[in-house]
């Protein structure tokens, strides 16, 4: 039987293949990459994108806060309670610019520091991830639906997925004390998508991130029977002062 996916995780599933259709129009021209204040990349897609995500979800979620990448930049933080969203619209921006097609489009939803549900969306090579505790996880490829599940690790070893414009020395240390048989290298929020697929066992990360890099990824793996905790095993939680993320591992069942 075909999935069927709730009003909610439709609606969440349409606002960023809208999105995709921005960002894939920017990547068609060859969109230029400009300098942030941190030092990161950002491009006219990822301020596009973030304008029409944000007042979809401003239509479709009225009154509940909307934290985003591009407004948090600009030093448009909103406050946020027990339940809001936070959107990345280019995730993987050095691999927007690279042309690796490895970016997606993020949006997660949080209530009570939980992510409770997410998108995740790679325009480029069209594969789109969707889930919802309670509800499931599940890819749309080809136009085609179908629910995916984190694994259990295999007894003769473990796939780990890494990023791949990330390298850190603490990761790898962590790699290196377990039974790893194979490793994949990906980009942006795909890393948390192929655990939740069953494609890889664990993504480890000591590296900084911010919440609206993780939040999207993290729902799904959830989702899809996953977890995700701080590098100590504690509760990996959403809301924290700047939505900066600590060192964390994501692993399948």
């Amino acid at each position: 039987m075909t999935p069927t996916l709730s009003s909610r995780l439709q609606t969440l599933v349409r606002i960023a293949q809208a999105a995709g259709v921005v960002v894939m129009r920017h990547y068609a021209a060859g969109a230029q990459a400009r300098v942030k204040a941190d030092c990161s990349p950002v491009t006219d897609a990822d301020e596009e994108a973030e304008r029409l995500i944000l007042a979809e979800l401003a239509a479709a979620f009225p009154g509940v806060p909307l934290v985003a990448e591009e407004e948090a930049a600009a030093g448009r933080i909103a406050g946020v309670a027990a339940h809001f969203f936070l959107v990345d619209p280019v995730d993987g921006t050095k691999e927007f610019i690279k042309r690796t097609g490895e970016f997606t489009v993020n949006i997660g939803e949080v209530q009570d520091g939980v992510p409770v549900a997410g998108v995740v969306f790679a325009p480029a090579i069209e594969r789109l991830f969707v889930g919802a505790l309670g509800e499931g996880a599940f890819e749309l490829s080809g136009g085609v639906l179908k629910s995916i599940a984190a694994r259990k690790p295999p007894d003769d070893g473990l796939i780990a997925v890494s990023s791949k414009s990330h390298p850190d020395a603490q990761t790898d240390a962590l790699l290196g004390s377990m039974n790893i048989k194979g490793r994949i290298n990906a980009g942006s929020s795909l890393k948390f998508c192929l655990v939740a697929a069953g494609e890889a066992d664990i993504y480890p990360r000591a590296g900084r991130t911010m919440e609206w890099d993780t939040a999207a990824g993290d729902a799904v793996l959830r989702a899809a029977g996953g977890d995700v905790s701080n590098w100590d095993y504690t509760p990996f939680t959403y809301g924290k002062p700047e939505f900066e993320n600590g060192p964390f591992i994501a692993r399948g069942r």
